[in-house]
């Protein structure tokens, strides 16, 4: 009743989903509100659709996979349709496969393919009852899916409750349940009461506000006593109290057994009364709460008729009666495959430290831990450190929570758990680790020099003890003090580095190595270089194979100019990342893949890893590298206009991302550059090179100041930053971008030899040598030598053309019309994959590739079937009609 305006909302979305538009919707309220009863009238609606049902279950939310166990247990059958990887995770996190599940976001992506999967015959609707509710790693799944769903046939739709868990649905629609209107509530009583008076009928309007749970539980009340008795209401507006009084009529050792139900909340009638004969109870005691209608039994299930009564069941039982009923169903619970739930009961029923309960919630967290839900090991971890007998094993277990918390995104958990267990314990390994932690969360919390410092810190206690770890602890060190461009951070890491006791030859002391070379740079470039690239040719070659040392490595590549073979390296981790499922690590792989392909002059292939890194990371939560995405996204050139709209969300991080700025900076006087405003570029690159980040990828912006520079009429200030790029360039042998700033800089007729060397010297970076052909076609113009400088112009602006640097392409067409030349359009501008959105064009490369679009979905984290929609929506963009004439296409293009 009274809800029209959301059911014609809620049809939209079923209709959107018959068309084979994906769309998710949040439905909110409060308690009583109707959220059920409209989830139940959508799932009538549904009709021939698919309907797929869950619920969050209260008692169950530390339980890994309780609540995708729920709702996909029923189709362990499909799961074969599923790539490997994904498909051994979710069975893994179902319990239908052994272990372990790998990366927690790829049962997210195993959930999408199966939810698409199902959806492949008929509509799917997927329907979540109490999702605040649902434990963690189910909702993590579910919501990885429902961000990820585009051109599926399919529905989801979550009702949470106000006032529970906060719910992630940031990005998402939401419908929220307000109470009913006057005249629907006026209906809603006087159907459950007819006989009210109407002054008894309109306080109780005024009492309930619309809320159809308290309008129909009042009524009822009401409607049971003689209308002239009425008197005051029996609640004052509070439903609970109606439950609770109800409650109260009933036998004693009826309530007991209610609050076997309410503790056990599975609704699992046999191990109810299995527990409740061992508290002297019998199945005879439900009867009296069924025919108050506060349960309803069905077959092998008793549940409650609402969540408010298991709630206040619950929360008024004694205490003492608490614990003697979870008592009595961890002994109603034998078998391994009641084991987790077992655990949680022992651990309720503790009435103090209890080291048996401990180890058993210790080992249901390693169950844990093999199925793929941090937070639950999390939350199992924590609660065995609770119960631990002895300081050190309390400590212990409460770093491993604080490790777990922090891998299933629960930094404010992980910080208090880590800071906790560093003041509980004397042992430098576990304190190490704690602080470790703190470093890890202070990079997104405080700042990268937070981290820094707190990593530093860490690895010092260990530096003797465990040499390797603390490896491990400088290399998060040096790193993060690079992004903050806090260099005496990196001074200090690398002075560590160089005082521990290392394996001759092993991985981590080539990493080491690495590390303490790249602390060397600005000044001792001549000296840092081989070290640095002994490191990559380690992780190139997989003596390296860590993923963090391999990232790293594949950044050192680039900083030593080795960019072909990096990103090389780079696009192999991303591949390997993919198919094992590891998409936690993808967005930082994809961070320094973009950068390589900027480097190589690979605009829409940056375009396309950056848009792909963007789209995940925002999926998952991880908003620095969103921002550091977006940084590069500044830097690309096929559209002015969307990368500069990146860029104040970078600059406004400036203080504590620097690195990450200093790259917007740069592609926006880039953009500058391209567009004739040498002034602005100036201003923007010279910051850009002084600052913190100038030695790092960043040395590279050197040429384009000195460009910029020269056309600003600033020649002068052309040389500020040369001295530190001609040492870069003589330790890389990185010769071709000198010698163009050489023929910027070079008097009258010796600049000429500068660009045909620069020319000769750029090999296959059609970037570069474009770049270098519009200078040197500009001087050639000036010269009035017009011929060879319209030849060198056409061929820069047809080589911008084909890459998608649209800015430059623009000044060359203008230099050319200075010339006389009127270009209706270059040839580039024929190549039609320049129409292509990013995600298609990464689509269509790897259906050029021969991928399926199983295998592409699988690739990207996508629904098969919205890979087959990207297909349709590019294929008359490039003019195919089928798939045979994709490789031709890619490959002469």
């Amino acid at each position: 009743m009274g809800r029209d305006r959301e059911r014609d909302r809620l049809a939209g979305l079923l209709g959107d989903a018959r068309a084979g538009r994906s769309r998710t919707v949040v439905i909110q309220g409060e308690a009583g509100i109707g959220k059920t009863a409209l989830l139940g009238r959508l799932a009538a609606d549904a009709g021939d659709m698919r309907v797929v049902r869950g619920a969050g279950v209260e008692a169950e939310t530390e339980l890994p996979f309780s609540g995708l166990h729920l709702m996909l247990h029923p189709y362990g059958d499909r799961l074969d349709a599923l790539p490997g990887q994904q498909a051994a995770a979710l069975r893994s996190a179902l319990g239908l496969g052994p272990g372990p599940a790998g990366d927690r976001f790829l049962i997210g992506a195993a959930t999408l393919t199966l939810l698409s999967e199902l959806a492949a015959d008929r509509p799917l609707a997927c329907l979540v009852d109490d999702a605040q509710w649902l434990d963690n790693a189910s909702l993590d799944a579910l919501l990885f899916a429902a961000r990820r769903l585009a051109a599926d046939p399919i529905a989801m739709v979550f009702t949470v409750r106000d006032g529970a868990r906060p719910f992630p649905d940031r990005g998402l629609d939401v419908v929220r349940l307000a109470g009913l209107d006057r005249a629907a509530a006026r209906e809603l009583v006087a159907a459950h009461a007819p006989g009210l008076t109407v002054p008894v009928r309109d306080r109780l309007l005024d009492e309930a506000a619309g809320n159809p749970l308290a309008l129909i539980e009042l009524a009822d009340a009401l409607g049971s006593r003689p209308v002239r008795n009425a008197g005051p209401l029996p609640v004052g507006g509070r439903v609970q109290e109606m439950f609770r009084r109800r409650l109260a009529d009933l036998p004693d050792a009826t309530r007991r057994l209610l609050l076997v139900v309410a503790a056990d909340g599975t609704a699992d009638l046999g191990v109810v009364l299995r527990a409740g004969a061992a508290l002297g109870l019998a199945a005879a005691d439900l009867e009296p709460a069924e025919k108050s209608g506060l349960v309803l039994l069905d077959g092998e299930e008793v549940r409650f008729r609402h969540p408010l009564i298991r709630a206040v069941t619950y929360q008024d039982a004694a205490h003492h009666r608490r614990i003697a009923v979870h008592g009595a169903l961890a002994g109603a619970l034998g078998g391994d495959e009641h084991a987790d739930r077992r655990a949680w009961h022992l651990a309720a029923a503790a009435t103090g430290p209890d080291e048996d309960a401990a180890a058993e919630l210790e080992r249901a967290a390693r169950r844990a831990v093999r199925r793929g839900g941090p937070a639950a090991v999390a939350a199992a971890y924590e609660r065995a450190a609770r119960l631990s007998t002895e300081p050190e094993g309390k400590a212990r277990r409460l770093v491993h929570a604080a490790r777990a918390a922090y891998d299933a995104g629960r930094p404010d958990q992980a910080t208090r758990l880590a800071a906790e267990a560093e003041h509980l314990s004397a042992r430098d390994g576990v304190v190490a680790e704690a602080t470790f932690i703190r470093a890890q969360v202070a990079y997104e919390r405080t700042s990268p020099a937070a981290d820094a410092t707190l990593a530093l810190r860490g690895a010092a206690l260990i530096a003797g003890s465990d040499p390797e770890q603390a490896v491990s602890m400088l290399t998060e060190a040096v790193w993060s003090a690079r992004d903050a461009g806090a260099h005496d951070l990196v001074r200090q890491s690398v002075e560590l580095l160089g005082r521990l006791r290392l394996p001759a030859g092993s991985a981590k002391a080539r990493v080491a190595a690495g590390l303490i070379a790249y602390g060397r740079l600005p000044d001792g470039a001549a000296e840092a270089v081989p070290p640095m690239r002994a490191l990559f040719e380690a992780a190139r070659t997989g003596e390296v194979a860590d993923t963090v040392d391999r990232v790293i490595a594949g950044f050192l590549g680039l900083l030593v100019a080795d960019d072909r073979a990096a990103t090389g390296l780079l696009e192999g981790m991303a591949a390997d990342a993919r198919a094992e499922g590891a998409l936690g690590w993808l967005p930082y792989i994809l961070e320094a893949l973009a950068i390589g392909r900027v480097l190589l002059g690979d605009l829409r292939g940056a375009d396309a890893a950056t848009a792909e890194g963007l789209s995940l990371a925002a999926d998952i939560g991880m908003d620095t590298q969103v921002t550091a995405l977006k940084g590069i996204a500044v830097r690309l050139e096929s559209d002015a206009e969307r990368s500069r709209a990146m860029a104040p969300d970078v600059l406004a991080h400036a203080g504590v991302h620097p690195t990450n700025a200093a790259l917007a900076s740069w592609g926006l006087g880039l953009h500058d550059l391209a567009g004739g405003e040498a002034g602005a570029a100036l201003e923007r690159l010279d910051g850009v090179c002084s600052g913190p980040a100038r030695h790092d990828v960043l040395i590279r912006a050197v040429p384009d100041h000195a460009e910029a520079a020269v056309r600003a009429g600033r020649p002068d200030l052309a040389r500020t930053h040369l001295p530190a790029f001609e040492a870069w360039a003589a330790a890389t042998s990185s010769t071709a971008l000198l010698a163009r700033c050489r023929a910027l800089l070079a008097d009258g007729d010796a600049a000429e030899e500068h660009y045909r060397a620069a020319l000769g010297l750029h090999g296959d970076r059609a970037y570069d040598a474009a770049r270098t052909r519009l200078l040197y076609g500009e001087w050639l113009r000036r010269r009035r030598r017009r011929t060879e400088a319209r030849a060198e112009l056409t061929a820069a602006g047809d080589a911008f053309a084909r890459l998608g640097a649209a800015g430059w392409a623009e000044r060359a067409r203008a230099e050319l019309e200075v010339l006389g030349d009127r270009p209706a359009a270059s040839a580039g501008d024929a190549d039609p994959l320049k129409r292509l959105t990013p995600q298609e064009l990464q689509v269509v490369r790897l259906a050029a590739a021969g991928l399926s679009n199983r295998e592409i979905a699988a690739h990207l984290y996508l629904s098969p079937r919205t890979v087959g929609h990207h297909l349709y929506k590019a294929y008359p963009k490039i003019g195919v009609t089928r798939r045979m004439e994709l490789a031709r296409l890619v490959s002469d293009t």
